[in-house]
């Protein structure tokens, strides 16, 4: 499997959206996140997410081990550098800028 490399040496970064919407489902939060994400480099690439909301994760399989969540894992084997939280891990988009 190939491995993808950012091309920059951007730093670990997490972005706090908070919305005032009860009814606020995946794909408004996913919206939300890539535009944010696209603001801050136009290439951004989504490699995992995880709602808190409903349990509902991707990429849908178990991946690594040791117990740790397997869209973290997924994440970080890719170089996630980004992260938006939306409400407080309500929502969690994680992404490679490249």
């Amino acid at each position: 499997m190939a491995q993808l490399q950012a091309t920059n040496d951007y730093t670990l970064d997490t972005v706090a959206i908070n919305v005032d919407d009860a009814d606020l489902d995946l794909a408004a939060a996913r919206a939300m996140a890539k535009a944010k994400a696209r603001s801050m480099d136009s290439n951004a690439m989504m490699l995992s997410y995880h709602s808190g909301k409903t349990g509902e994760f991707w990429p849908a399989y178990d991946c690594g081990g040791g117990g740790r969540p397997p869209w973290i894992v997924f994440a970080e084997a890719r170089g996630y550098n980004l992260k938006i939280d939306i409400n407080n891990g309500e929502y969690e988009f994680f992404y490679l800028r490249f």
